[in-house]
């Protein structure tokens, strides 16, 4: 029986599950723990500057290869700093797990009033899927492996182990097995498979639609589903759109391309919802990406099926004509197999995906049109046209910011999954640098992109820091017009008045030359492409801060529609037909 400390065995289990990196700040209490990380080569610790930054780079870990990653808290303001980073992981379903410590247990759960006393299991519950205080060490290996269990079940999400400071550092024999289990013996690595019944009655649907619609949702990424959903696609001629969660789910050059993210992509998108007679949800959740004011688009006259392997997200906010509660792979796979048995009912109305692509077409002229603007200060579209022409063919590319995201969406090309990377869920501005950071630890060959905005920006430029520490020659572009500029707009527009919104006077490339990275300033659109030879050639984490002005992205009337919704959004729809 090994004797092992506390921390030691924890990573033990970590190891186990191929726990690729751990993120964090060192502290005090968690010595221990920082110990055992420095003891061994299989996971990885990455110290930053901020603990919220932890579980965003963990969380884009899973994001960008499936696999969990782990954030680190001290006690007291070191979790509850970890606290914004895990709701971008619970509102986007990426599995993580954060540790953290806390006073010892004489002290702790009920508090005694110390300095940095925090209940962080009440603090974290919310925020996770599940969590825990580790009150005796020797039940350390059950409780990480419920802890995978539950961040990997059904929803995925975050998870969180409260390990108090003495728990942390006590020493106990464990049983010879304690770590030879693999993760297949105590939670299910495949499945669920559909109800045979549930296929049948969804390739009936299919077969008899006319103008069907796929909506890939992440849990096509997350169940390595994409090649299923382009298969059906060519099967069915139909239009598919993937969500921000999935962006590349089909190439941006694909002929069963129309747009991709939401409302914000443009007319073809709600056309494709209005003219649609069937709609394959494929691990969606319908977030109010998919909605306007009268809520989800698929609530109106269509013939919705979904498949989810959350059951909460079956029926909510859709309502649906047949459900699965199901891996996506698994159940493309049977509804292909299907529909290749018995064929078609009748074939798919043959102007429905053109007629969509010729809408999305226009709007794409429209695009292009904008970034030809020739004003002195340049126009969002040409710097997001700059930065798609520039862009290597292997780049992996962050869309942060507010306005600037809807840009990026329009313009920056896609070819496959986790190569693009949004943060619908939470929104939270600044996610994008840690992102970008962790991208580039799992890609260490491939070039990483920030694009972002410049109050964005802001939340979180000290992670420069960590880059350059770390060796990670992310670039950042910045979309900087010198203002939160979205609610610029917004005020204007609503109140006709500007209240506290100027960001003037910043020079971000002094910044980042100042933490010892590469930085540039880039006014005009053609300088754009040699100012970023420049900061590839440098080899350093660099910061390209180009001046734009704010103009309206076409999309934003529908943007601001989606959360203008009434109390009929939430009402019981009649059954189509």
């Amino acid at each position: 029986m090994p004797r092992l400390t506390a921390a030691q065995a924890l990573v033990r289990l970590l190891a186990i599950e191929q726990v690729p990196f751990a993120f964090g700040i060192v502290g005090g209490k968690l010595a221990p723990l920082m110990h055992a990380l420095s003891q061994q080569q299989a996971v990885r610790f990455v110290g930053v500057r901020h603990e919220a930054s932890a579980p965003m780079m963990a969380a884009a870990v899973h994001a960008g290869s499936g696999r969990m990653a782990v954030a680190v808290g001290e006690m007291g303001p070191g979790g509850l700093n970890l606290a914004s980073g895990m709701g971008v992981a619970l509102n986007n379903n990426l599995p993580l797990l954060a540790i953290t410590t806390n006073q010892h247990r004489a002290a702790a759960y009920p508090h005694s009033g110390m300095f940095m006393d925090l209940d962080t299991k009440a603090v974290f519950a919310p925020l996770t899927k599940w969590n825990a205080v580790v009150h005796d060490s020797r039940r350390l290996p059950e409780l990480v492996r419920r802890a995978f269990r539950e961040a990997l079940s059904g929803r995925p999400g975050p998870v969180h182990l409260d390990i108090p400071q003495d728990v942390l550092a006590t020493t106990a024999d464990y049983p010879d097995d304690a770590f030879a289990l693999p993760p297949e013996r105590y939670r299910a690595t495949l499945g669920p498979r559909p109800a045979a019944e549930s296929v049948a009655r969804a390739a009936a649907l299919l077969r008899a639609a006319r103008r069907p619609l796929v909506v890939a949702g992440g849990g096509v990424v997350t169940s390595g589903a994409v090649d299923a959903v382009r298969t059906l696609a060519g099967l069915l001629g139909a239009p598919v759109v993937p969500t921000q969660m999935a962006l590349g789910v089909v190439a941006s050059d694909s002929p069963h391309f129309i747009g991709h993210g939401g409302l914000i992509s443009g007319d073809a998108l709600r056309a494709a919802f209005e003219q649609a007679d069937v709609v394959l949800a494929v691990g969606c959740r319908f977030s109010s990406w998919m909605w306007d004011a009268r809520g989800p688009l698929a609530r109106r006259h269509h013939r919705t099926i979904s498949i989810n392997t959350d059951p909460s997200a079956l029926g909510h906010p859709v309502l649906h004509e047949v459900a699965m509660q199901a891996d996506a792979r698994l159940a493309l796979q049977d509804l292909v197999a299907a529909l290749a048995a018995e064929g078609l009912e009748r074939m798919p109305d043959g102007g429905w995906l053109a007629g969509l692509r010729e809408v999305r077409a226009r709007y794409v002229e429209g695009l292009a049109a904008m970034a030809r603007d020739p004003d002195p200060t340049m126009h969002p579209a040409a710097l997001a046209k700059a930065i798609a022409d520039a862009l290597p063919g292997d780049a992996l590319a962050v869309f942060d910011g507010g306005h600037t995201t809807f840009w990026s969406n329009d313009f920056t090309p896609v070819d496959a999954v986790r190569t693009r990377f949004h943060e619908p869920g939470m929104s939270h501005l600044g996610f994008g640098l840690p992102y970008a950071l962790s991208l580039q630890l799992q890609h260490p060959d491939r070039p990483v992109f920030n694009i972002t905005g410049d109050g964005s920006f802001g939340f979180t430029l000290n992670e420069l820091d960590t880059a350059r520490r770390a060796g990670l020659p992310v670039v950042c572009i910045i979309h900087n017009n010198a203002a939160w500029g979205i609610i610029r707009s917004g005020q204007r527009a609503q109140l006709d008045f500007e209240f506290a919104t100027s960001l003037e006077g910043t020079d971000h490339a002094a910044i980042a030359r100042g933490f010892g990275c590469f930085g540039e300033t880039v006014t005009r659109a053609e300088q754009f492409a040699p100012a970023l030879g420049r900061a590839l050639a440098s080899g350093l984490p660099s910061v390209l801060d180009c001046r734009t002005r704010f103009v309206s992205h076409p999309a934003a009337p529908a943007f601001g529609s989606m959360n203008r919704f009434g109390f009929e959004a939430f009402m019981p729809v009649p059954a189509p037909g």
